[in-house]
């Protein structure tokens, strides 16, 4: 049984050490930076805290980003949010942002599943505009899809929806929820830990999936979401599945709209074009040296950018588990699709989504339509592993008048059982939100970590020591959070 000890702890009427003003540096604008620095001034909003967030790019926003083809915005980098992601709802509502939902086309979007000769499986589409005809569709699609792999369809919905419901748990109020130290624990409260220890694949095969259904739509999803197989750990591929669910949505343009709204009301001192060459302890605090040849002394640090790539040097050493991470090339086209590279006749053949099983023989892992321009001027995006030369993009399009390439380390390459870095760095007061990235890596669960981060951070700063798991209570309850379930 999994215990936890309670510390009384009024988190907005904090006292942190007086006499001096608390500088908390973060490292990376991204929705981990900025979460973390709103959550800082939600629950203790002390003028006697300086925050200085810096980010090494001209512009905020992290993996958030977006790109411009053919005078249309698109998501270049996170593009989709559940609707049970509830901080990212709330920020996106405090901030007047506008939300994008899905279009009468996404949800027709016709999806074929190509194993590098042959579709496998391809639902059926209609150009029809009305909504009866739509539905009708999408009915017999469903049926389609429950003949080919049976029950477990359904075994997959309800796959999601517990953990789904799991992961709830870290919305509830502060009076029954612990402030963690590390993310083995952060997990296990949740009933989530256990899906790290574990592949995918063998929680599906377990749960007496059909081999088919794993082999062919879950590796499809997979390999949109994560870039990976069905090997990735269970956790990471769980949260994959919610992601190719309905009702997503998206900021209007662009979700790095978030992080710079954040940043913004959090009244900080924000370094663009800085990036951190490194952080040294130097008597209880940190010397920040930047590539400019700048110097700052903060009282805390926090690391809110995946550690893997990252060049800053640390004195002293820190350790944390060896982990990669996962490229993804994001390949913008405006043209025209191949239909003879598919074996088909014409471009209105091919499927709106083009999603791919695991076979080291095919060059990407989805081909999706972005916006259809007229019936032979398209915008496209393509995932890889790899980069995609202009030899094999001419393959696969007819006609290229536009292509833009991206190249992002975009997650951990995932495993299991999975190894966790510790939240805090060194037995001071150095952090790492990302952390929890190994657990899974998303927009909403770097806010998760980010809201836990603040709470851990204003809890060691007023003389608490969390010993693994403890709780953080407050004499308010979270008024700002909405999520009609809880």
């Amino acid at each position: 049984m999994f215990t936890t000890t309670l510390l009384t702890l009024t988190l907005l009427s904090l006292t942190l050490p007086s006499s001096s003003t608390t500088d908390i540096c973060i490292i990376g604008s991204g929705i981990a930076g900025s979460s973390v620095a709103h959550f800082l001034r939600q629950y203790s909003p002390t003028p006697t805290t300086t925050i200085h967030i810096f980010e090494r790019h001209p512009v905020v926003g992290g993996r958030m980003a977006t790109v411009t083809v053919a005078g249309e915005t698109f998501e270049a980098g996170a593009s989709i949010l559940h609707p049970k992601n509830y901080h990212a709802l709330n920020f996106t509502n405090m901030l007047n942002l506008k939300v994008k939902g899905p279009s009468a086309s996404d949800s027709s979007m016709s999806l074929g599943i190509w194993d590098g000769r042959q579709f496998l499986f391809k639902t059926i589409d209609s150009d029809s505009k009305s909504q009866i005809v739509q539905y009708f569709v999408s009915f017999v699609n469903s049926i389609r899809m429950l003949f080919r792999y049976g029950v477990s369809l359904l075994k997959m919905n309800n796959f999601v929806e517990v953990t789904v419901d799991n992961f709830l748990r870290y919305y509830e109020s502060m009076e029954s929820r612990p402030v963690f130290s590390n993310v083995e624990d952060m997990l296990k409260w949740a009933d989530l830990y256990d899906l790290t220890t574990r592949t995918l694949e063998e929680e599906l095969v377990g749960l007496n999936f059909s081999p088919l259904l794993i082999q062919e739509l879950i590796t499809v999803i997979t390999r949109i979401n994560y870039g990976q197989s069905v090997r990735i750990s269970g956790l990471a591929g769980a949260v994959s599945l919610a992601g190719s669910g309905g009702n997503l949505w998206a900021v209007e343009g662009g979700n790095w709209q978030m992080a710079a709204g954040l940043i913004n009301r959090s009244d900080v001192t924000l370094h663009l074009k800085e990036e951190i060459a490194s952080i040294t302890n130097v008597g209880g605090f940190y010397e920040l040296n930047s590539t400019n040849g700048n110097s700052y002394t903060c009282q805390v640090t926090v690391v809110a950018t995946p550690l893997d790539e990252l060049t800053t040097q640390f004195t002293p050493e820190i350790h944390i588990p060896e982990r990669k991470l996962q490229h993804t090339h994001a390949t913008f086209v405006r043209g025209v699709l191949n239909p003879a590279y598919f074996g088909l006749n014409s471009v209105s053949d091919i499927p709106e989504l083009v999603g791919t099983i695991e076979s080291p023989e095919l060059p990407f892992t989805c081909i999706s339509v972005l916006k259809e321009h007229s019936a032979d001027d398209f915008t496209y995006k393509l995932f890889s592993r790899q980069s995609l030369t202009d030899e094999l993009l001419d393959q696969f399009f007819s006609k290229r008048n536009e292509t833009l390439r991206i190249n992002w380390g975009a997650y951990p390459h995932y495993h299991a059982p999975e190894e966790f870095a510790p939240f805090i760095l060194d037995d001071n007061h150095l952090y790492y939100v990302n952390a929890f990235e190994n657990a899974a890596s998303t927009m909403e669960t770097s806010a998760v970590s980010a809201e836990n981060m603040a709470r851990l951070i204003l809890s060691r700063l007023a003389g608490q020591q969390p010993l693994g798991s403890s709780g953080l209570k407050s004499s308010t309850s979270d008024s700002n959070l909405q999520h009609p379930e809880l």
